[in-house]
């Protein structure tokens, strides 16, 4: 086993059934009901990983436990922070570390079996209402138990079925540029791209407002910005400007290869470079521009120049890192490698300065819409759109901004602000959306009010994944009482009853009848002498 798969493990037999986190129970007299969200399950290439059981029915259990407490039978319900995961840093954890800490539980759970249920849900003060209770139980030294009482917790589900024929769906619009008199050669492309979609350890938890919701909002403001210039032939480009939204990102990019080969191969030559945006939410002064052509290349190098330009009038950074790729290994870290494998130049566009691990940083419990700011967005959004019209319009040099403020072709925060609150409400693991999901249709038709020939193309997710449902269930909490509070009810309602039938044979028929009851019968001999 693998150093985290024993971690993993040491986790496990201390969690022993369940880990519901930050729970938020609403308890009621007799029982209360809560929505919860199953960590991922999966296969890759065969191997089983993440959650391999739903149905839950344990008494519950809290921290601190008590030494020598067995939990195998048992619910541990934790909030965050007292999670005992500090020994895997060597130091307590602080509130200031939740991110890199839910990142590093994450890592732990999605990238191991666990043969147990693991529930997340939401935290208020109800819940902590409830833990007080089942620390109350626990600090009478004796764990909650069918002896003792205390809460119970149960999650009725069914079997958790594969999910048939998982799709990624790429949505794709133009808006052509302008030809002149006379001229037949096919106008050069310039692309923009950013993959929607997410992966994380609660698929119906997995927003992903940075990576890559950040991106996908930064590409339908600069669609909007673009629309308004070549909606007139005056201001109208000698480029056709393509803008696609791309599925399977965690997933090496499938669904980014899988549309670059749905291309003609006249349209693949046509494009001059590609720009992808991928978590552009979250960064004050430095962006980075990975690329996987050497820097001194020369469509590189101008590139770079013209963010270079522009960064240092925002009084931003903008850095570059190179990456070559390796055409035989199926790992691919960033969307542009996709292209590099086609040969067409790209980059992309972020505010991390490294490639994140194989499925990590693509939208987990900690990419929520508080970790995104709009300024970030913002920046990203005049970043690409100055240089792109410097670029096309050549302008290269001369201080002119286009979309400056207070301008018809300012950049509009509303919008931008509006788009991301909604992408940070929106699940978007692509096995578990369908091709006619509402959220596809809404991007498809922003895309629509701004390109032309707006497309969506949908393709099978590639067979080395292989995803289960039963995503979201309920909990039912449930306040029981003990064995021992059972006996003395049955011992009181027993005496009660007694009672009651000596009073009605002594009101009816006399005290005697009652002796009578008792005594015993005289022997059959006696009767015969």
């Amino acid at each position: 086993m693998s150093p985290s798969g024993e971690v993993v493990a040491s986790i496990s037999s201390a969690l022993a059934v369940a880990l519901v986190l930050l729970a938020c129970v609403e308890l009621g007299d007799a029982a209360a009901a809560v929505g919860v969200y199953r960590l991922i399950q999966y296969d890759l290439a065969g191997a089983p990983l993440g959650s391999r059981a739903a149905v839950l029915n344990h008494h519950a259990a809290a921290l601190p436990l008590p030494p020598g407490a067995d939990l195998s039978r048992s619910a541990l319900v934790a909030p965050l922070l007292d999670l005992p995961l500090s020994f895997l840093r060597g130091n307590n954890i602080d509130k200031g570390q939740v991110k890199s800490v839910l990142a590093e539980l994450e890592k732990l759970l999605v990238h191991e079996e666990v043969p147990y249920p693991v529930y997340f849900a939401f935290h208020d003060d109800d819940f902590d209402n409830l833990l007080a209770d089942i620390r109350k139980i626990a600090s009478s030294g004796q764990p909650a138990s069918a002896t003792t009482g205390g809460y119970k917790l149960v999650v009725s589900s069914a079997e958790p079925r594969k999910v048939s024929s998982p799709t990624i769906s790429n949505i794709q619009g133009w808006l052509p540029g302008l030809k002149g008199e006379g001229d037949t050669e096919q106008l050069p492309t310039i692309a923009i791209v950013a993959n929607y979609d997410t992966f994380g350890a609660a698929p119906a938890l997995s927003v992903g407002s940075d990576s890559n919701g950040s991106g996908v909002v930064a590409l339908l403001e600069i669609a909007r910005l673009f629309s308004r210039l070549y909606s007139n032939p005056k201001t109208r480009g000698k480029y056709n400007l393509l803008f696609g939204l791309t599925s399977g990102g965690p997933y090496n990019y499938n669904g980014t290869s899988k549309w670059l080969r749905s291309f003609d191969q006249r349209v693949r030559e046509s494009i001059d470079y590609a720009i992808c945006l991928n978590s552009v939410g979250s960064w004050s002064n430095d962006l980075w521009m990975h690329v996987s052509k050497p820097p001194e290349n020369p469509y590189i190098k101008q590139i770079f120049e013209d963010f270079s330009d522009v960064s240092k009038q925002m009084g931003v950074s903008v850095g570059i890192k190179h990456k070559k790729i390796n055409v035989s290994n199926p790992r691919v870290a960033w969307e542009h490698e996709q292209f590099s494998r086609f040969r067409v130049t790209a980059l992309t566009l972020s505010e991390m300065s490294s490639p994140p691990e194989f499925l990590e940083s693509t939208g987990g419990l900690h990419d929520t819409r508080e970790s995104t700011d709009v300024d970030s967005v913002i920046r990203t959004v005049r970043l690409v759109s100055e240089s792109l019209a410097r670029h096309i319009y050549g302008l290269k040099g001369r201080n002119i901004d286009v979309f400056a403020e207070n301008s018809s072709l300012a950049i509009n925060p509303h919008y931008i602000q509006s788009w991301l609150d909604l992408l940070s409400r929106t699940p978007r693991v692509a096995p578990f959306l369908q091709k006619n999901d509402p959220f596809i249709a809404a991007l498809k038709k922003e895309l629509s009010e701004h390109t032309a020939d707006v497309h969506v193309q949908n393709d099978a997710l590639d067979g080395m994944f292989t995803f289960y449902d039963a995503t979201k269930a309920t909990l039912n909490v449930y306040q029981v009482a003990s064995v021992t509070f059972d006996l003395l009810f049955l011992l009181v309602l027993g005496s009660y009853l007694i009672v009651l039938f000596c009073f009605l044979v002594i009101t009816t028929r006399g005290v005697d009848d009652l002796i009578n009851i008792f005594r015993r019968p005289p022997s059959r001999k006696l009767k015969g002498a």
